[in-house]
């Protein structure tokens, strides 16, 4: 039953960053409803989208990213931060997809001559710990070393203390989700009682309380873009509101605009470890280009 919903944790993070690629960064919302309708099905990027060289079925370089780690857990049967590091520079020397700062700025570290361990950028983008899903279902039943395998993999990009300590936020949130806590009562346990974190308590109070509102409403309030503190309660919004429905909670992520790539993987995260593998969509399974490559993966993690 939990390797079904750590499996289900897994591909619900990809396929939603997946779901995002054709209307990632795109903040105005009436433009979504325009050229897109409502987003049902994996869709190609835009020609003048930051992912213009990406198909329908392929991954933001969030994706990509988090595909790299899995790779990497799964060559060295767990996390190994010198292997994901290798692997992670080797993915840009010819990546035809979208550098962000943060990806810039710790390549540029690294040509410097820092280690993994010192080659974060300064990053305030959730993103960092949106890649975590990989670790999580390797060490799913060592929450000591999920933890520290969480921070040591974001820390390597996003150097930021709010956005480590999120990585652990979550990796602690998915151990509670997987042994069959509701993601509401453990976003709330891991900040009453295991992370006295005052900012993020705060973000995921504002999170849960503002269910009653529509999510277009919602996210537009908390704000669309990547930086932790609008897209960590935006992120905790759509989980409590939709805790029962990965599908529509995806897709109104989606429909919400901006950063929905790694709101919707952290977003997938926790509610495929909550729903299992069943809840995702057969026909987002089969329009994932990568499907058969991650299930193979997790075979050999």
């Amino acid at each position: 039953m939990m390797k079904d919903k750590a499996k289900g944790m897994v591909m619900a993070s990809f396929v939603a960053d997946s779901l995002a690629l054709g209307v990632h960064w795109v903040y105005n919302t009436h433009v979504i409803d325009r050229k897109f309708g409502r987003v049902e099905h994996l869709e190609k990027p835009l020609g003048k989208s930051y992912h213009g060289t990406k198909d329908a079925g392929d991954f933001t370089h969030y994706g990509d990213q988090t595909l790299v780690l899995l790779e990497s857990v799964a060559e060295c049967s767990g996390f190994d931060l010198i292997r994901f590091s290798q692997n992670w520079r080797s993915l840009f020397k010819s990546y035809t997809g979208y550098f962000d700062n943060a990806t810039k700025e710790t390549l540029e570290n690294f040509a410097a001559g820092s280690g993994p361990e010192a080659s974060g950028s300064g990053s305030t983008d959730l993103a960092g710990a949106s890649r975590i899903a990989p670790i999580v279902y390797t060490y799913r039943e060592d929450l000591e070393t999920m933890i520290a395998a969480s921070r040591a993999q974001t820390a390597m990009s996003h150097n930021n203390p709010l956005v480590v300590e999120s990585a652990e936020f979550f990796a602690r949130v998915l151990w509670h989700v997987l042994r069959g806590n509701t993601p509401t009562e453990a976003m709330e346990r891991v900040c009453g009682e295991e992370l006295k974190e005052d900012t993020m308590g705060e973000w995921v109070d504002a999170g849960v309380k503002s269910t009653d509102v529509d999510t277009r409403s919602a996210i537009a309030s908390f704000g669309q873009a990547c930086e932790i503190e609008m897209a960590f309660p935006s992120m905790v919004h759509l989980i409590a509101k939709y805790e029962n429905d990965l599908k529509t909670s995806l897709m109104e992520n989606v429909m919400a605009g901006g950063d929905s790539a790694s709101r919707g993987m952290l977003t997938g995260m926790v509610l495929g470890a909550h729903l299992g593998y069943g809840a995702i969509p057969e026909t987002w399974l089969s329009e994932l280009n990568k499907a058969g490559r991650i299930t193979g993966l997790l075979d050999m993690t």
